[in-house]
């Protein structure tokens, strides 16, 4: 468990990423040569090619981008839902990060995902940097010590100190009986709801229920009382 916070200090937070192009053979040459590499070492079958593990490649900054961002916070007893998403990654991450700036105003700013510390954080900077973006001190953990960032992890919290294994956000919502909207897709259709069905609204719309649990797993972790229906508002 983490100290008491202030549920207003804390922005939820969940993203979305693809390849950078819908098909390998769409790489510069370059980038071929690169992503054969990175294939050999990720590679789980001998059957496997850089080719045929090319939608994998949205997992890694290098090699992917981000199409959706979706923050949740609580404000005046409810808890708003925006989201940033479009194929235009660079418009994307400035409007993220100018909603950053003015989020680290509050007093002790948290930002909480789930494995965000391995992956969305990360990502997000990443990215960033790649479009020379500014990234907001809330989120930048160069140099800090772990106990001087401002990262919530609820993968983090249920561990309780064992990192052996990966606990998902849908394992944690049904082991807590909490009920989250039913979606036609999961993580691992992202890459084709983009790329090969133009369906970006799907993809909002299923960060958008990943965020809500977030929150949700959190309080659950805390003993505080959920999220009602009532209380969510959707504010873009």
């Amino acid at each position: 468990m983490t100290e008491t916070i202030n549920l207003s200090q804390i922005l939820f937070l969940d993203i979305e990423t693809v390849p950078q192009t819908a098909e390998y053979s769409e790489l510069s040459d370059k980038m071929k040569l690169l992503w054969d590499k990175k294939a050999q070492k990720i590679s789980q079958n001998p059957d496997e090619t850089p080719t045929s593990i090319y939608p994998r490649a949205g997992i890694y900054a290098e090699f992917g981008k981000i199409i959706c961002i979706v923050v949740g916070y609580f404000h005046e007893n409810k808890f708003r839902i925006k989201s940033f998403s479009g194929d235009d990654e660079a418009k994307l991450l400035t409007d993220f990060a100018q909603m950053l700036e003015g989020f680290q105003q509050r007093k002790d700013p948290k930002l909480c995902g789930h494995n965000a510390k391995e992956f969305d954080f990360p990502y997000l900077c990443r990215r960033m940097i790649i479009h020379r973006i500014h990234i907001p001190d809330v989120l930048n953990a160069s140099g800090k010590k772990p106990w001087e960032t401002s990262f919530l992890d609820t993968m983090d919290m249920w561990r309780f100190g064992d990192y052996k294994n990966y606990t998902s956000i849908d394992l944690l919502t049904s082991i807590f009986g909490i009920q989250t909207p039913k979606d036609d897709i999961d993580g691992s259709m992202v890459c084709e709801y983009y790329w090969q069905r133009n369906e970006l609204k799907t993809i909002v719309s299923y960060c958008k229920k990943d965020v809500l649990a977030v929150a949700q797993v959190y309080l659950r972790l805390q003993n505080l009382s959920p999220i009602s229906e009532d209380q969510i508002v959707y504010v873009d």
